[in-house]
Order: C-alpha cells, then structure tokens, then sequence
C-alpha cells in the first residue's frame, strides 16, 4: 500500500474557487519516495491578489498550464489504491473530490490520513501545528511556503517523522491509541492500529524506557523514591564558600558555556544588593531594567544563601510563562554551573497538574462530550504520559475543546483520595509536593501565594525568605485572590457534571453503579438520589432568570440606573457602543431592581442547600458502607462537584449583600453573551495591610523585583500600594534602581508627531483614526512593517486595522490585529516574527511580557497613554479612599499607575544591546500637559523629539541609516 500525499493551491476556499497548483508524493510502506507529481493548473477565474501574495503564483503562471481535465488524467491513477495524506487532509480531500465531481469523475472514497491530528497526538507539547512553523522546528527543508509542490514534500518529510515516532512509542501506548481513537477520526486508529500489530510481532521491546502501570506507560515513576541532592560530603564543601569565591567561579563556568558572554555592571551591583538583603534580613525593592539578567540576579544569590543556610527561598512570579523560562532556561545553566548540586522546584496551582485517576476513569468509561475533538484530546494525553516528568497541562498544547476537557481531569483537593488513591505514588501534583519540601529554591507563582494563604499555609513547605518577580502585580493579584469572584458557570459547569439529562452525569453513573452491589442500603441511596435529582430543574431555572436580571440592571434602561449610587457604564470607555458593561455595587444605594434580584437568589440558595446537604449524607454513607474502589472514586469526584455547589452558595450570598464598606462591589458584562457573561466581583479595595501582614511583618526578608517599579525615580507608588514605608524608622527597606546595561540614547529614539489631535474619548475619531492610519502607513512602508502598534481600546484598535491593512497590502505588509486574526498572544507574536514585512496590533495584553528581539521589530507605535478607565470601580473606590485622605487621585493613582504600564510598553522595543528602534508616541499629551513629564523623564534616557508628521519619515530614515553606518563601523 502506497500513501499519496497531496497539497493544492487554489483561488479561495468557497465552493466556486478552483485548483492553481497540485502537488503530490508518493510513499511506500517504508516512507521511501517513490513518486512525486507537480503542476500547474489554468483556472476559468482569477487569481485573487491575495492569492497571489501568499503564494507568488500569479496569471503569468497559469496562462499555459495544463486545464483541470488534464490534470486529474494524471493523478487518478497516482490515487488509485493509496491513503490519501495531507495537512488539513478535509480540505484537499474536500477540493480533490469537487473537482472530479465537476468533471464527471466518482470522487475519492480511499483511506485518509490528516497530519495536523498525527503532530497533535505525537507531539502533544508543540505550541503550532502550521506548516512552515513545524517544518522550521523538524529541520525539514521547505523552501516555498504555500507552494504545492514544496509543501507537499514537506508534508511527506513530516509523515514520515509521524511514522517515525510511532514506531518508537511503547506498544502498550500504541494499543490504547488505537482503542481510543476507533473509526472516528478518519483512518487514525486503523493507521496506528497498523503499526501496533507490526510492533506486536517485535519480540525484544526495551520496557526500562518506562514505568508500566494500570496499563499506562508514563515516563515518571514512583516520587517517593527521591532523595536529596547533596551528600553529607557535599554540604561539608558548601560552608568552604564565600560568595564573591562562589560569584566568580559562577561567572568563569558561564563564560565557558556561553561563547561572548560579558559581564554586566547592573547585574553585578543586583547580585550584591539580594544577597546582602538576604543576609541582613531586611527588604528590598530594586529595579532592574530589560538586559539586566535579573532572573540569575536573584537566582545565584538565593541559590548561595539558602543552601549555605539550609533556608529554603520562594521565588514568586507573576505569570507562568515566566516560572517556565526559570524552569527550562535557567535552571539548567546553573546546574551545569554550580560548584555544588543544588535543587529547585517549579510548584504550581494544583489544577495546573493531571489527576491519573480521573484520567483513567475518564478514558476507560469512554466520557466524552465531543466525541472527536476528545478523542484527540485523549490521545494527546495518552503519549504525553510518556513523556511528561511534570504532568503540567503547560506542556500541553490543546485544541479548540481541550481546556474543558481538562477541567474534568485537573487534580483538586476536593476530589483527592490521597494515600488511598491507587495513582498516589505516581500523583504529578503530590510529586510537585514533594520536590517543593526537599528543594532548595521553589518557584511558584503571585497566585499561588495567597492560594497558600487561604489554605491556611498547608499548600507550600514553610518560608522565611521570598523573592517576587515581577513584583508590580503583588497588589492586583492580592485584590483578586483576597476577594470572590462567581460567573454564570460557577454553578452552570458543576450541576451539568452531576446531571446533564436523564442519562448522563456523575449521578446518573453512580445510581448505575449502586444497583450492582448487593447491599441493603442501595436502594435508599438511589431513592435519594431520586428525590435531590428534580432540583437540579429547578435550581437551573432560577439561576438562568437571576442571570438575566443581574444583565438587565447593566444595560441602558434597564434597571441599572434607578437608584442613588448606582451606575453603570464601559470598561472600554467607548460608552455602550463597545458591548463591555460594567456596575458598581455600594451599600444602601442598590440598582431598583435589587430587592427583586435577592428574593430570586433566597430561592437559589434553597435549591442549593436541598442538593448539597441530601448528597452530602449519601455520599459519606455510600464511603463508610461499600469498599468498591470504583464507586469510591466516583464518590470522591460526586463530593468535590457538591463542595464546588456549597462555595459558590456561600460567595453569591455574601455578594448579594455587598454589606462590607472595605470591598468593592461590581458586575461586568458584554453584550455578545449577555447574561451569560456576567462576572460578580467582590475585591477588597485596599490589601496593603493584609500585604504586610502576610508578609513584610513576618518574613525575615522580601526581595522585590521588576523592571516598572519607580515613578520619575521615586518608590514612593510601590512601597504605598504593597503597603511598605519608604522611611520605615526600623531601616528594614531599601530601595535601588539600577542603571541600564544598555545605551538608549543611542539605540532609542522617540518620535512625538506634536500636530496631532487631542483625543477625546479612547475609542478615537474620524479625523485622528485616519491621521494614525497615513503616519503609521508611511513609517511601515519606510520600515517594512517591523512594527508594534500599542491601543489601550480594543474598539479603536478595530476601527483601524481594515484601513491600515488596505493600504499596506498593496505594499506587500501583512497586518495582525489581536481579537482579529487570533486573541492568542503566543500565536500572535509567532507569526509577527515569522513575517519579513508585519505589522501587528494589539492591546493591554501586548504592553507587557512580549519579546521580540532584534530585526523584527524596528517601530514600536503607542497610540493612547495608558490610563486605565477611571470609571472602573475599583479606581474609583480607589480614588475616593484618596480623596477622603484629602489627596489628588490623579497624581497619586492615576499617573503612576498609567506610567509604570507606559514603561513595561516602551520595554518591547530594546531587548538586546544590539537592538535599534524607534518609539513614536501618538498622545500629544506628553508634551502639552504639565503631567507629560512624569511620562517622559520616567524612560531610561532615549533620544526624544517632537516634529510635524511629515517629518516623521524623513527623520526615520536618517536615523536607521546612522545606525547602520555605525554597525558597520563596530563590525568592520
């Protein structure tokens, strides 16, 4: 049996397009070429120009090419008796078929085999499946981006690495694949069914590459077995090290990994201020601009005193794309560099790691909800075991279903059996444990901390010293995790795990169950189920109509505004217009309608108590009375759902009351989902007391650290947002700013075009809109796109992107528009990158945590200052704390606020000493206003100049063309 790999191009991909371009390849059994087939097609219509630009292939190309006839002449046979291969497999099997229709032909009903589902399945971690990506990341020559012929050769390589992979994977792993995935998916379970049989008849299979276990293979074994990293003889070598002897052996060992490493001064001074932090007990808050090397800034000196001391140190970060940097970055270079071992731990929120035991249930009961896409999911999974140390879904790149599909599989404490779970030796959550109490260093996350608080501290092992990264989210993060949240689906997901219908949910599985065991108290049991099960009826009515009322308060006319204090208004600034609501809530002025909403949630909090109460007993009999290990795991998930009912009883309830002066209240919304999408906020509105008491009063020493800390070279923000003062009498705060390791005055220059409109509102106006879209069009065609475009309002950032994209597409710049091409950040920057010529624009989530180092971004273009919306409850109970304390909101909240996220956004543009960019600022205000400066003076020292715009250009070029003269000067 041959395998036909096919790729086409085509005119579009509506039913009337037509074939420009096939490619074919044909393998054999052993994945040797035997054949390969390209041509051109002659279409009856026109190749549309942005056919012409992602492909090259134009009417030129065409005019003699073979008809469509012709062609299918050729491949036919080519086809005949072959499974049929391709990337998206549905569309070219799809295209394939109409065209022989049209012809006459019988259309291809062979095998078919998809290769985005094989890269999906085999390399579950992969963050894109797009061709040219995957070819790039395989070393798989792929010279023509979306040309049939290359492409199709590129498919066949990668085939072939499919095929390749399976063959290597554990047979018992191949079994269940096949199992799992049957005849739903195309021809995948029969193909890898294939090779499973081929594997069977292998005699010597290699089984100590993995652990073997309720018929799963994992890669991980049994955590318990770990032991320390250091010997009695290494901690003995430990106490011979003073830290500038450590430093500079540490310093030696890189510059021998690492070809034209140099030392930097800025990251020196950072090494001394944490270790002396560390030594003195005391606090510190330091910045540390981009190019510092603050990560090992911290890392090196936490890593010497705790060891040294035998004191574990938590490091903390914002994100967890940052503690994955640590983890496969710089983890690794300091062991290879380290004079003695050491041990660190990346420890996460629990539902970031796999529960094996609802994984098994879930796979051997077949419980899926969209069968296809869970299969995959599935499947990803069941290789990823293989693989996986960590069982960390951040190793996982999902589908479009998969993140609920883990929410059915994610560990919780609620559901945990703990030692009497069969999986608990192999739990990835209790190993992440584990490590976290033997490690030196543990790597954690803002979130986790006060998780940790709320849990009483029984979640990380006991610390006296912390170090935050990322430190300027503490207080957001705090406000979040201190306070309540419910959604629509807080109750919405859990009722339809327990009863979805009259056939399926986890009660409807354990009534099945019970009748099976022989026992006097079954049918009890059941008839209590029974009677709790009407509820479930009930209880979703209410909670639907209290949604709904909760939705009419906040639109225009609808409750919202009949009372005192009320109001609501647009997260987006745009008014109504941008479908984003918001209300806030204050006690003894409630919305009209409030008294009405609170009679219906009485009700819901009735219908709760009737199923969580009832279920409660049962559940807890059904444990002492029946030793079935099954129906105990059942048990256990049934009692973690009910507990996930009770909390979201409680919170509504207190939210309904909104009674507490210290909290902020509020509802957000958007029109698209409507009821749906409503959020119930509760936030306390001032957690610097909280913050010092959770940790600057009881921790030895707290390091931290970000590149956005200062306001014009003062702390004075930081230290009353995380409730430090800045002059404490007891001397156990210092405060350092590290200079740059980078020369902006030479590598930065900022541009402010000063004939530009005042913008009025954040959504823009006609004549500013096109204004921005004529300059940021000629500075991308000067530049050849390269550029970052920063909105603060996502309306604004789509009322320019057709305009913008219409005058550069002639130009051969594509244009990227978040929340429009893709909302994934990653997939986003990606292809930003991958793009000679691109422009991308994006919003908050683009102002931070994005690098995108050296040629591929030369502009970096902000549209608006970055002021939050001031009618957002939360600044302004922030607002009226400070005006009651007979202080301006503005220069207190609003300014330093605006002005640290204005320095994380002008941080994209120079990651690298050898970066050279410009920054043009569209907000004339940073000249005209008498607050401008704050802005201005807080940039590290770029060249800054103020023009017309059309001298924008001019300027650029000059600019660009002095740096390169100068690079050449450096190089020759």
């Amino acid at each position: 049996m041959n395998y036909a790999v096919l790729d086409l191009e085509t005119t579009g991909h509506g039913a009337s397009d037509e074939m420009i371009q096939v490619g074919l390849v044909l393998l054999d059994e052993q994945m040797s070429v035997i054949r390969t087939y390209s041509t051109f097609v002659k279409p009856t219509i026109p190749i549309p120009p942005f056919i012409t630009q992602l492909t090259g292939i134009d009417e030129a190309m065409v005019k003699d090419a073979p008809e469509l006839e012709e062609v299918l002449l050729e491949l036919i046979p080519l086809l005949d008796d072959a499974v049929l291969v391709a990337h998206n497999v549905s569309f070219d099997a799809g295209f394939l078929n109409a065209a022989l229709d049209r012809s006459g032909y019988m259309p291809f009903d062979g095998r078919r085999l998809d290769t985005i589902d094989l890269l999906r399945i085999l390399y579950p971690t992969l963050t894109t499946y797009q061709l040219g990506a995957v070819t790039e990341l395989f070393g798989i020559e792929h010279d023509q981006h979306h040309r049939a012929d290359s492409d199709a050769l590129a498919t066949a390589e990668l085939f072939a690495e499919c095929y390749r992979k399976l063959e290597g994977l554990p047979l018992l792993t191949l079994q269940r694949l096949a199992s799992l995935l049957g005849d739903e998916i195309d021809d995948l379970g029969w193909f890898i069914g294939s090779v499973a049989q081929r594997k069977e008849s292998i005699t010597s299979i290699d089984l100590d590459a993995y652990h073997y276990f309720r018929q799963f293979a994992m890669k991980a074994g049994d955590w318990t077995d770990e032991e320390h990293p250091r010997s009695d003889e290494d901690n003995q070598s430990v106490a011979d090290w003073t830290f500038p002897q450590f430093l500079a052996h540490i310093k030696a060992e890189i510059s021998a990994i690492i070809p034209g490493y140099e030392e930097r001064e800025p990251q020196n001074m950072m090494f001394q201020e944490v270790i002396d932090a560390l030594d003195e007990e005391r606090h510190l808050l330091i910045e540390a601009g981009t190019g510092t090397g603050k990560s090992l800034g911290y890392l090196i000196p936490a890593l010497y005193y705790g060891v040294q001391h035998n004191k574990k140190i938590v490091v903390s970060t914002h994100t967890i794309n940052l503690q994955e940097q640590l983890r496969a970055r710089d983890l690794p270079l300091l062991a290879a560099v380290m004079p003695y071992p050491f041990r660190a731990a990346v420890f996460k929120g629990r539902g970031n790691y796999l529960c094996l035991r609802k994984f098994e249930g879930k796979v051997n009961m077949r419980d899926f909800v969209s069968p296809a896409e869970d299969r995959i999911t599935a499947s990803q999974m069941v290789v990823w075991l293989s693989e996986s140390q960590h069982g960390d879904q951040e190793e996982l790149n999902f589908g479009n279903r998969g993140s609920d599909f883990w929410g059915t599989v994610a560990s919780d404490a609620d559901s945990c059996l703990n030692r009497s779970c069969p999986w608990f030796k192999r739990c990835y959550y209790h190993r992440a444990k584990q490590e976290a109490n033997m490690a030196d260093v543990v790597i954690t996350n803002h979130s986790m901390l006060f998780t940790d608080i709320r849990a009483d501290h029984r979640l990380l092992p006991g610390y006296e010293h912390l170090i935050l990264d990322e430190a300027h989210h503490l207080e957001e993060v705090a406000g979040k995790h201190l306070g309540t949240q419910v959604s629509y689906y807080s109750v919405q997901h859990p009722v339809m795990r327990l009863s979805k219908d009259a056939r399926n949910g986890q009660l409807i599985q354990l009534k099945s169950r019970l009748a099976n065991e022989n026992i006097e108290q079954t049918q009890k049991w059941r008839e209590e189920i029974d009677e709790v099960v009407p509820v479930f009826g009930d209880l979703r009515d209410e909670w639907d109509r209290l949604f709904d009322m909760l939705y009419s308060m906040m639109v225009p006319g609808g409750g919202g505004f009949g009372a005192g204090g009320a109001r609501s208004a647009a997260l987006d600034s745009g008014g109504s217009e941008s479908g984003q609501y918001v209300l806030r809530l204050r006690g003894g002025k409630l919305p009209a309608a409030w008294s009405d909403a609170q009679l219906v949630e009485e009700a819901i909090n009735g219908y709760l108590s009737r199923i969580v109460r009832p279920l409660e007993k049962v559940f807890t009999a059904i444990k002492d009375e029946l030793d079935d290990p099954g129906i105990t795991a059942l048990v256990t998930d049934l009692s973690g759902t009910i507990k996930d009912l009770g909390r979201a009883r409680d919170d509504l309830r207190q939210f309904m009351k909104a009674d507490k002066s210290d909290t902020v209240y509020w509802l957000e919304a958007n029109s698209n989902s409507r009821a749906k999408s409503v959020q119930l906020y509760s936030v306390p509105a001032d957690v610097s007391n909280q913050l010092r008491t959770y940790f600057f009063d009881v921790k030895k020493s707290v390091v931290m650290t970000s590149a956005t800390l200062s306001v014009q070279k003062s702390f004075q923000y930081a230290c009353e947002q995380l409730g430090l003062s800045a002059d404490e009498r007891d001397g156990r705060l210092k405060t350092v700013q590290l200079p740059s390791p980078f020369n902006y005055r030479e590598q930065a220059l900022v541009i402010i075009p000063r004939n530009f409109p005042v913008l009025k509102g954040a959504s823009g106006d006609p004549l500013f809109n096109e204004m921005l879209v004529k300059s940021l069009t000629e500075t991308a065609i000067e530049t050849n796109g390269r550029m970052l475009v920063l909105f603060t309002s996502y309306r604004m950032l789509k009322q320019v992107y057709e305009p913008l994209k219409e005058a550069l597409t002639v130009n051969g710049i594509q244009v990227l528009g978040q929340g429009i091409d893709s909302s994934n950040r990653s997939k986003l920057t990606r292809r930003f990158t991958q793009q000679d010529a691109s422009v991308l624009l994006g919003t908050s989530s683009f102002w931070e945590g994005v690098d995108i180092p050296g040629d591929a971004l030369t502009t970096l273009a902000i549209v608006r200052l970055p002021f939050q919306p001031p009618n957002h409850p939360l600044v302004e109970a922030k607002s009226e704390m400070l005006q009651e304390q007979n202080q301006n909101p503005f220069m207190k909240l609003s300014i330093p606020q605006a002005v640290i996220r204005f320095k994380q956004g002008f941080g994209r543009l120079v990651r690298t000493g050898n970066d050279r960019g410009i920054v043009l600022i569209y907000d004339t205000r940073v000249i005209d206003t008498y607050y401008g400066k704050y802005f201005l003076y807080s940039l590290p020292g770029p060249k800054i100049e103020t023009m017309h715009q059309d001298q924008i250009v001019p300027r650029i070029r000059e600019w660009l063309s002095k740096g390169e003269e100068g690079m050449e000067e450096v190089t020759s």
